[in-house]
């Protein structure tokens, strides 16, 4: 219990890192899905998926060190939005571009993939389907090589 709870901060904390320093938009292929922002629980839903997110992002070494000295409401706010405009919600991302935010991180494929581990265990948590996640994914998954600096 002790460390799933260090592991939820962290991964609420990593999630924001990811989505709320990131500006995302849509992948030019990509169409927002009405049904994947209801399957994910609206705005409440996401917000909670991002808040266990952040939590398991500070419990996890091999991230945690990324995130630290951010604000947190306001990384929790904008990975909120980005999820929200991605799965086809009413919400609209302003944040800054994927590739300008990360530019400075030197992100590792490690540390994306801990990012997503994390991602996933928080949808887990908070009933998240199978094939929701996997939706989520992949509306993601282009952002790897701006994050990464690629």
């Amino acid at each position: 219990m002790k460390y799933e709870r260090f592991r939820k901060t962290i991964g609420v904390t990593l999630l924001l890192l990811i989505g709320g320093l990131t500006a995302c938009q849509h992948p030019p292929t990509s169409e927002p899905d009405a049904s994947l922002y209801s399957a994910l629980g609206e705005r409440t839903g996401i917000e909670s998926i991002v808040e266990d997110l952040l939590y398991l992002i500070v419990e996890d070494e091999r991230i945690a060190f990324q995130f630290k000295g951010i604000d947190v409401a306001h990384f929790h706010k904008q990975l909120s939005d980005q999820i929200c405009d991605l799965s086809g919600g009413p919400c609209e991302y302003t944040g800054r571009e994927m590739r300008e935010s990360h530019s400075a991180m030197a992100v590792t494929e490690t540390q994306f993939n801990a990012l997503t581990e994390n991602l996933i265990l928080a949808m887990e948590q908070n009933g998240i389907t199978t094939g929701a996640q996997n939706r989520l994914l992949a509306l993601l998954a282009p952002l790897h090589k701006a994050v990464r600096g690629l």
